[in-house]
């Protein structure tokens, strides 16, 4: 039984599958635009560094005991799947630096748990780097200082425009 025989569902057919091409040419063209810029990244590697990504923070890392960590002194938790590599690009596992204090790059993920560490040469560690006085989620934007904040009494005539 041909369940295809009618020439306008052979029609819709193909219409469906060039929307669904044109689509998926729209998605991976705004995925090659989300690609860091170069120039928004810490120039580290003129000081003879590496390039990290934007959103680094520097800090004092110490494994404890994998997964638990201490970020400047603040007792902090590995995500699993993170990575830490080593001042010569090379995975570092956190049995090998238990207990060495270490000043290092380091990321957050979405939980707030340290994704990426990266261990820093002398050199690296010469450049300067905001540290951990950001907020935990230095990421999310509503935890940025952008100006005063609403304490529910404000009334509603006063109260800020959309796009404002």
């Amino acid at each position: 039984m041909n369940r295809c025989n009618n020439p306008l569902n052979a029609l819709i057919l193909i219409a469906l599958s060039a929307m669904l091409v044109l689509a998926a040419a729209l998605f991976s063209g705004s995925a090659a635009a989300q690609l860091q810029d170069p120039s928004a990244t810490q120039n580290e590697a003129a000081n003879g560094g590496r390039n990290f990504p934007v959103g680094t923070l520097r800090g004092k890392f110490m494994v404890v005991n994998a997964p638990e960590i201490q970020l400047d002194g603040q007792a902090e938790r590995l995500s699993p799947g993170a990575r830490i590599l080593g001042s010569n690009r090379m995975l570092v596992m956190p049995a090998a630096i238990t207990g060495q204090n270490l000043l290092v790059n380091y990321t957050r993920d979405a939980a707030g748990l340290v994704r990426e560490v990266w261990i820093l040469t002398p050199d690296e560690a010469r450049a300067k780097r905001a540290s951990a006085e950001k907020p935990l989620l230095n990421f999310w934007p509503f935890v940025a200082d952008s100006g005063p904040r609403d304490d529910g009494k404000t009334p509603f005539d006063q109260l800020p425009r959309y796009g404002q």
